[in-house]
């Protein structure tokens, strides 16, 4: 049995999906495998198990949490989907099918070129003003940025959100920090050339806010307890219709009246005390199945009424990772650790079931990895930024001015659309690697990673396997992102090959230390 009870944020620990080995052969590209994923964003089980005869039986749907569901007299309810793809070839095959089918079927808006966002969360914190904002706007100028995401704190009143444990649900501007509220933010970030977003986490509530203390009875929890607590807040009540409405409000009051161009959702509590005082006594099993429906109901009615408005599914870091929920918004974030040598699995591990333009990836500080290394991980997903764009050197400014012209022009076109190769496993040695084809195998981009020092310092494992490349056609090859004055070391930078000799016998890239890296463009020469 694998699942979950957290009803919300409830792929926490462990996501609503799996990919199973139906035979010892199961590999990369060989063996028969089975990828199952439940297309909701509540608890769920999945249960496992093989007959007298070998046969497996697999039982998949939303996990019963507080009981059977009370269904009244002449009342339907539509239970979750599951998604299955069975590949005689390999879990390979099984991600690009996958991928295929996300992209025409359950990713919203698959061919929008997903925006380069510049985060303030790592400059700031809750901690800005009108004044650090604009002097944000300022140093991000020129560098290609296409929206600055505003992250939590720039809201309530009464209880002015300075820190984790006020202010949620009062989904009011805090006049004090920015006195001229969303709009003059727009319009100046626009002025500076890029859009603006905004954060939200519209499930949620404070207990010290104007919102708990007018409706304590919308919060989930237990009559007679104590208030649980994640992260000082709690969960609203989504079963009750009037918390539903209020919750659309929330973000319609958000961007109906501001040219907000971006939304990244966000939920960090799950739900620690189970209990719903709408529901009452005898339906409290209704609860998980009612408020997801709910939730799911808010979301698609925010992308059908802003269409113009991509998004980020983001539930504490990896939190709601599911094509229910993702159906409503253009990216999911991965996790919080945003570490790139962690991220390195985190994404193989993702890739599994989710396209990369899906994966948010963001530049940051954590874990004081080399700037490269960080900014090559990122450009495998959708590509974000998260630091203190006001501290950067020079250099630095000009290698990520360089970075998104290249991911913008070479890297995303690639990416995003193309067939998904993972060529060398970080769990089976010191690198990783993997490779994007565009369906007309024309355009491929190898990304590779040293995620532990070679043996002996030689270049362990050098030569990468590639595969998904035309035999027929030749290509030039380019190692890029190199920040200046760094040579490409790829001994056939510059070489045309055809894809038979690449197919045969691979690409040597030497790479010996923890944190190497090298993004290597392949591109099909179309001289006749």
């Amino acid at each position: 049995m694998l699942g979950s009870n957290l009803l919300t944020r409830a792929a926490r620990m462990r996501a609503p999906m799996f990919l199973l080995g139906l035979d010892a052969a199961a590999d990369g590209e060989t063996g028969e495998v089975v990828i199952g994923g439940l297309q909701w964003p509540g608890s769920f089980q999945f249960g496992f198990d093989v007959d007298s005869t070998g046969n497996l039986r697999i039982v998949s749907g939303a996990h019963r949490v507080g009981g059977d569901y009370a269904l009244a007299a002449g009342q339907t309810l539509e239970t979750p989907l599951t998604l299955w793809l069975f590949s005689a070839d390999g879990a390979g095959a099984a991600t690009r099918a996958l991928h295929r089918w996300a992209r025409r079927y359950a990713v919203r808006q698959p061919a929008l070129p997903r925006p380069v966002l510049l985060n303030n969360w790592e400059a700031t914190g809750m901690q800005f003003d009108e004044a650090r904002l604009e002097g944000l706007f300022e140093d991000a100028k020129g560098i290609g940025f296409d929206t600055f995401l505003l992250d939590d704190g720039w809201f309530g009143n009464k209880h002015q959100r300075d820190d984790a444990r006020r202010g949620l649900g009062d989904w009011e501007v805090a006049g004090r920090k920015l006195p001229r509220g969303l709009g003059h933010l727009c319009a100046e970030a626009e002025r500076r050339g890029f859009n603006f977003g905004i954060w939200l986490e519209p499930e949620m509530i404070s207990p010290a806010s104007e919102l708990y203390e007018q409706h304590p009875d919308w919060a989930l929890g237990a009559p007679g307890r104590a208030p649980v607590l994640g992260r000082w807040q709690m969960v609203l009540d989504l079963a009750n219709p009037a918390v539903a409405d209020f919750v659309w409000q929330a973000v319609e009051r958000t961007l109906r009246p501001h040219p907000v161009k971006y939304v990244k959702w966000d939920a960090n509590s799950c739900v620690y005390q189970p209990g719903s005082r709408w529901l009452g006594a005898g339906r409290q099993g209704n609860l998980d199945f009612d408020y997801n429906t709910a939730l799911l109901a808010v979301m698609r009615r925010m992308a059908r009424e802003f269409p113009q408005i991509p998004g980020m599914l983001c539930a504490g870091g990896g939190g709601r990772a599911d094509y229910a929920a993702l159906a409503n918004f253009t990216s999911f974030w991965l996790s919080d650790n945003t570490d790139p040598l962690r991220r390195v699995f985190i994404q193989w591990g993702f890739s599994y079931f989710f396209p990369p333009e899906t994966q948010s990836a963001h530049v940051t500080r954590m874990g004081h990895r080399p700037l490269k290394f960080a900014v090559d991980v990122a450009l495998a997903g959708a590509l974000g930024f998260d630091l203190d764009i006001s501290r950067v050197t020079p250099e630095e400014r000009a290698f990520f001015r360089q970075t998104i012209a290249l991911y913008k022009r070479d890297l995303r076109p690639v990416t995003s659309g193309g067939e998904y190769y993972r060529l060398v496993s970080p769990y089976a040695g010191p690198r990783a690697a993997t490779l994007s084809v565009t369906p007309a195998r024309d355009r491929a981009v190898l990304f590779v990673y040293q995620t532990a020092d070679a043996a002996d310092g030689a270049a362990d494992g050098a030569t990468v396997p590639l595969r998904g490349l035309d035999a027929a056609k030749t290509y030039t090859i380019s190692e890029v992102s190199l920040p200046d004055g760094l040579a490409p070391r790829l001994p056939a930078h510059g070489a045309r090959l055809t894809g038979a000799e690449l197919l045969a016998g691979g690409l040597t890239v030497p790479l010996t230390r923890q944190c190497d890296s090298a993004v290597v463009l392949l591109t099909a020469d179309h001289r006749h």
